[in-house]
């Protein structure tokens, strides 16, 4: 991209790079459509459109508006980087490192301040450390266990996730939404009942 480009044009080169995200395929199979795996375009609208309805369930008072911003950016990375499946320790080890670069030069295709604006709002999720970053964490692992519990088991089976390893992952929850914890409990429950958590 060329510096002599205008405002709009670095625009619409962004948003026509965003098309890029459908092709990025998760391991979390959807619940309809014959078990097709979900790409991170569908995720991330999920994900907004989860933080308007669950919003009364955050710890603390929410920018529902912000949280719904912060998701729909979050895994614009995933473009360059791809998406790193919850429990493939391995593709963690780069995972930063990959992402931070993708960062660099997803969000650089923009206007600078518009650009700095999207990359804090990425920045703020991946820090996690305000109400709304926090909360856009704990939606961020209850979606795929949505997912996972109405596709029989999906991904955890495919890849022989254990109980403890579901737990674990979805601590955000316990902590930042924890009205939403008894149904992790519950469906963590089913799955390991019904045999899908090794």
């Amino acid at each position: 991209m060329t510096s002599s480009m205008t405002k709009l044009e670095k625009q619409i080169a962004f948003i026509l790079e965003l098309d890029r995200l459908k092709d990025v395929l998760r391991q979390t199979t959807l619940t309809v459509a014959g078990n097709r795996q979900e790409n991170s375009a569908e995720h991330s609208w999920h994900l907004a459109v989860m933080s308007t309805v669950l919003a009364e369930y955050a710890t603390d008072a929410v920018d529902v508006s912000r949280v719904a911003a912060m998701l729909l950016v979050h895994d614009v990375v995933e473009i360059d980087a791809g998406d790193t499946f919850a429990y493939d320790a391995a593709g963690y080890e780069d995972k930063e490192e990959r992402e931070h670069k993708a960062a660099e030069r997803l969000f650089g295709m923009l206007p600078k301040e518009q650009g700095e604006e999207l990359r804090a709002a990425w920045d703020e999720f991946e820090e996690c450390v305000t109400p709304e970053a926090r909360y856009a964490n704990a939606l961020d692992r209850m979606q795929p266990l949505l997912l996972n519990s109405k596709s029989g088991g999906g991904s955890w089976r495919t890849h022989r996730v254990t109980r403890e390893q579901v737990l674990r992952r979805m601590e955000p929850i316990r902590l930042w939404t924890p009205g939403l914890w008894p149904v992790v409990l519950e469906i963590v429950d089913d799955a390991s009942v019904r045999g899908w958590l090794a």
